[in-house]
């Protein structure tokens, strides 16, 4: 079931990306990302807080699937409550950026961006951001990452222009699979 109130505060980030002043200076993306070996399940380990994902307190998902030319996003966590808060969406490729930039949709016609700034060559953990810098996650194939691995997204997240220090850890007590 669709949650009106993370649909509308996706909305409002969208909005944040169309309206943005100028992006700041340029953001390096990976070089490409496989696709296929992208889809799949992801768990958040550490985000900058937003808006839009206020409700949620743990278990943060995101399942990535090819469909034609589009990617199926399906983002689940777990609120306050213990109930489980879902949202679908779809992302485009960025042309000419082989795959590194993709665009996201929960609600059409509203886009934002989806860059993947660091991603192990086993396509286990990755770091994802925007170029307003105001917007970044890790994520890990598996529920728990090792501490030295994570330290390490964070700080190429730093290094990148993010704020190191306002990342918040996601608990991952009780996955959603």
């Amino acid at each position: 079931m669709r949650n009106p109130s993370f649909v509308l505060a996706a909305l409002l980030a969208c909005c944040d990306s169309v309206y943005a002043a100028p992006e700041p200076a340029a953001l390096p993306t990976v070089a490409a990302v496989d696709l296929q070996r992208y889809a799949g399940a992801w768990y958040e380990i550490a985000l900058l807080p937003n808006r839009f994902q206020k409700q949620c307190v743990a278990d943060t998902q995101a399942r990535y699937r090819l469909d034609g030319e589009r990617v199926e996003v399906i983002n689940r966590c777990r609120t306050a409550k213990g109930e489980v808060d879902r949202t679908a969406g779809h992302a485009k490729v960025v042309e000419g950026s082989a795959n590194a930039k993709l665009r996201v949709t929960f609600f059409w016609p509203f886009y934002g961006n989806y860059w993947v700034l660091d991603l192990d060559s086993d396509y286990q953990h990755v770091l994802i951001g925007e170029p307003s810098r105001k917007y970044a996650w890790v994520l890990s194939r598996t529920p728990q990452m090792d501490e030295a691995v994570l330290q390490k997204l964070l700080d190429r997240a730093g290094e990148l222009g993010f704020d190191r220090a306002a990342f918040q850890r996601t608990p991952q007590t009780q996955p959603l699979d």
